[in-house]
């Protein structure tokens, strides 16, 4: 079970907490101990974008009906291009029911036809309001396979699902409020981050790390 201990940094007004009690990730799976640092960090049934191998993990907790993970969303993608070395890891928390809980399902679907980034992004960018029909037509215009999605959808059900419960168990667990909600290297960082923040969290936890070795 990962600890929390507040600390600030960066500025006054935001406050992050370090992760403590590390647990190596062989002697922990997402399905042992779902709030271990390998099952936040490393999930397995999550797909991996930005640097696959980069030194320092994005971990963002989000809802596709999120204003601010909307709003955040640009400057992430380009901050962890920019970088080059950055695990961007996205974490479904479907805090707004109903059609954000279809959409987290049917995005996490798409991942059995490798179109999950491409899922993540027609939705979390969407401007309008997202229904299931305009969820399913968005996902049609980015490439996905819709009827193949919904087919993967009921063929991993209880995966996707236990995936989301996952998720929120780990949000819970490490006292996010609402989405967003940032792990950065070992650091906790809730609510929206611009562009400065999120480059000064990254750097943060990268000397933070360099301390552990």
């Amino acid at each position: 079970m990962l600890k929390t201990k507040l600390i600030p940094i960066v500025a006054a007004a935001l406050f992050v907490a370090a992760l403590v009690v590390p647990a190596p990730a062989s002697a922990q799976t997402a399905n042992s101990d779902p709030t271990s640092d390998s099952s936040i960090l490393r999930d397995p049934d999550i797909p991996v974008l930005g640097n696959a191998k980069g030194d320092i993990t994005v971990v963002e907790w989000f809802d596709y009906r999120c204003p601010y993970c909307k709003k955040v969303n640009p400057d992430l993608l380009k901050v962890v291009k920019d970088d080059g070395q950055v695990r961007l890891v996205f974490k479904e928390w479907p805090m707004f029911g109903g059609v954000s809980v279809y959409a987290a399902k049917l995005a996490l679907a798409a991942k059995y036809q490798n179109k999950y980034a491409e899922a993540h992004e027609a939705l979390i960018s969407a401007t309008q309001k997202l229904t299931e029909e305009n969820v399913q037509s968005m996902l049609t215009q980015a490439g996905i396979d819709l009827a193949r999605a919904q087919g993967d959808l009921v063929t991993h059900q209880k995966a996707i699902e236990a995936l989301l419960a996952r998720n929120e168990e780990q949000a819970l667990a490490l006292n996010f409020q609402g989405t967003p909600g940032f792990i950065i290297g070992r650091f906790r960082v809730p609510g929206a981050l611009d562009a400065k923040t999120l480059k000064l969290a990254i750097t943060d936890a990268r000397a933070e790390a360099k301390k552990k070795k």
